[in-house]
């Protein structure tokens, strides 16, 4: 049995009383065990300016378990498509159990497709950065693991250099209760999950574990960034 389905198990089993010891993270608890509160979350100084023009960019995000990820892109205005799947290692080992043993290289990633006309790259980090806890170290809430570590893999030095100053700003302004630990890494490749990965928070709204762990992330996205969401 894998460890995430494993904790969704436990989830299930104790519901409510869990979410309040273990935490999943999430912006809408701004009491003293959130890291931080949403509305503090800074636009980033660094950025690029909207294009003139309709296009096609990606970015390749991981944030803990996919499916509260994937789900939130997923309602932003400007992203045309957002997939779950496996980024950091290699081609051979991209299989959900594979990538569950947390020896792969792979973390658990959603590459987003936008159209930069509409929201640029450092909105949608703005986002990123207000839907998962950026501060704990290969963990999100009861997943732990390196497949559930922060990353922003970059695919242009442009990327890079937006996303390396917008997490010294966040350090800067001090917004979270400890300092950053995502990763900002060279995209090598991105590797789709399986089917029933894909949408699974829309499919699955009554999983006691999207329930606790990731509806609270689409409350985010619809509380504190309306101008960017969509239903």
């Amino acid at each position: 049995m894998s460890k995430k389905f494993l904790s969704r198990l436990i989830i299930i089993a104790l519901a409510a009383p869990l979410a309040l010891v273990l935490g999943c993270n999430s912006v809408n608890a701004t009491g003293s065990g959130s890291p931080f509160a949403a509305s503090a979350i800074p636009k980033p100084v660094v950025d690029d300016a909207l294009a003139s023009a309709k296009g096609q960019e990606s970015l390749v995000l991981a944030g803990g378990c996919f499916w509260g990820i994937q789900a939130v892109f997923k309602h932003v205005k400007g992203v045309t498509s957002s997939t779950s799947g496996y980024s950091g290692g290699s081609a051979d080992t991209a299989q959900y159990e594979t990538v569950s043993g947390g020896d792969t290289g792979h973390a658990e990633s959603v590459k987003v497709v936008y159209d930069p006309s509409q929201i640029t790259y450092g909105q949608l980090l703005q986002i990123f950065f207000a839907v998962h806890d950026p501060t704990t170290v290969n963990q999100q809430g009861p997943d732990r693991g390196t497949q559930y570590r922060s990353v922003i893999f970059y695919a242009s030095p442009d990327q890079q250099k937006i996303a390396d100053a917008y997490i010294k700003q966040l350090d800067a302004a001090k917004v979270f209760s400890g300092p950053i630990v995502t990763q900002v890494a060279p995209f090598k490749a991105f590797y789709t999950a399986e089917a029933y990965h894909q949408d699974y928070a829309a499919n699955h709204p009554h999983d006691p574990y999207i329930m606790i762990c990731d509806l609270p992330k689409l409350s985010t996205l619809k509380k504190d960034f309306p101008d960017f969401y969509r239903e």
